[in-house]
C-alpha cells in the first residue's frame, strides 16, 4: 500500500483530485488531498496575510498529523512551490516527488519571478481593481485548456481567488530536496498557454529526473485522471 499526498495549484482546492484520488484508494492506496488555506471550502479563512509560507505550513501539517512516511507527494502548477520546500525540510518522509505542470523553485525566487514584468503589472492592478488590494481573481478554466464544458463549468464553479502573498512571498531553500532520489516532471502537452516547458526541456537533460507528458490541459487531474493515477501508481511502484 502506497500513500500518495495530492497538492492543489492555485485557486483551485482538495476538489480537483477527486477523480484521481478515487482511483488511487480503489486501488487500495492512502490518500490525502488537503485544501490549502484560503481556498476550496476554506475560502472563508482567506484574509490578506495568507502566503506561501502558510500553504507550505499546511502540508507540513499534514505530515506531521497524520505521521506518513514513504509519501509520494505530487503538487500541480502552484503546488510546486509548496512541494519543493516541503521536500527540503522533510525529505526523509518521502518517497518520490511529482510535479505535475508545476513551477521548480530556485532558492529565493518567489512564483512572481517566472512572469515577465507586463504580466506582473497587470496581475497587480488586477488584485487593485477587484481583488480588494488582496487577492488575485480566477483565471478562467478555459485558459487552462480544461477540455469538455462540463468540466468547464465545475472548475469554473469551484475556484476561489487567490491570496496574493502566496505568489509574491520567495521561496526558501537549503538544496537538500535535489537529492531526493526519485524526482518526476510531468507536462501536460495541449496547455494553451502553457510555459511549462521551461522546467520540463532542462530537467530532461539530468539523469536523476524522468520527465514525462500527459495529451492534457493544465488541469491534467480533471482531464485525465485514468492516465494520470494509472502514472502515479508506477511511480509508486519504483
Amino acid at each position: 500500500m502506497a500513500t500518495f499526498l495530492l497538492v492543489h495549484g492555485a485557486w483551485h482546492g482538495g476538489w480537483c483530485w477527486k477523480r484521481v484520488a478515487k482511483r488511487l484508494s480503489a486501488k487500495g492506496h492512502l490518500v490525502y488531498a488537503p485544501t490549502l488555506t484560503g481556498l476550496g471550502e476554506r475560502s472563508h479563512l482567506a484574509g490578506p496575510e495568507i502566503d506561501l509560507s502558510c500553504h507550505i505550513k499546511d502540508i507540513l501539517a499534514v505530515l506531521d498529523t497524520e505521521e506518513l512516511s514513504d509519501v509520494i507527494i505530487c503538487g500541480h502548477s502552484y503546488g510546486g512551490q509548496i512541494i519543493t520546500p516541503v521536500i527540503d525540510q522533510r525529505i526523509k518522509s518521502f518517497h518520490s516527488g511529482v510535479w505535475l505542470d508545476a513551477f521548480v523553485p530556485e532558492d529565493g525566487q518567489s512564483l512572481l519571478d517566472n512572469w515577465s514584468p507586463e504580466r506582473i503589472q497587470k496581475i497587480r492592478e488586477k488584485v487593485l481593481q477587484v481583488g480588494d488590494g488582496w487577492k488575485i481573481p480566477p483565471m478562467k478554466p478555459e485558459y487552462f485548456g480544461v477540455m469538455n464544458q462540463q468540466d468547464i463549468e465545475w472548475v469554473r464553479r469551484r475556484c476561489v481567488p487567490q491570496p496574493f502573498k502566496t505568489f509574491s512571498e520567495p521561496v526558501q531553500l537549503t538544496g537538500t530536496w535535489q537529492s531526493l532520489p526519485r524526482k518526476f516532471y510531468i507536462l501536460a502537452e495541449l496547455h494553451p498557454n502553457s510555459n511549462f516547458k521551461r522546467f520540463s526541456a532542462p530537467l530532461s537533460q539530468k539523469p536523476d529526473w524522468d520527465v514525462r507528458s500527459i495529451p492534457s490541459g493544465h488541469d491534467i487531474m480533471v482531464d485525465k485522471p485514468d492516465i494520470l493515477a494509472k502514472m502515479l501508481l508506477e511511480i509508486a511502484n519504483l
